[in-house]
């Protein structure tokens, strides 16, 4: 795994496949996706094939999913 170093030289951040592997909330993934939160709760709500988790009560993302979302085109059929 490749280690990207911080101003600190003990704190090391993971970088690579990993790193992109987050879990994001809806604020997070509707800024990621440069759209608004209430654009991505009619997606989820419509039953669109956009990769949301349900935790508790709060939706979760992981970034490598919707990468993944929009990458196969399925984003432009909403």
């Amino acid at each position: 795994m490749v280690y990207l170093r911080g101003i600190n030289p003990d704190w090391e951040v993971p970088m690579g496949e990993d790193y992109n592997d987050k879990w994001i909330n809806l604020e997070e993934a509707a800024e990621y996706l440069s759209v608004n939160k209430d654009t991505i709760r009619n997606w989820i709500r419509k039953g669109t094939d956009i990769p949301a988790h349900k935790i508790g009560k709060l939706w979760k993302f992981k970034k490598s999913e919707l990468d993944e979302w929009v990458k196969s085109g399925n984003s432009a059929n909403l």
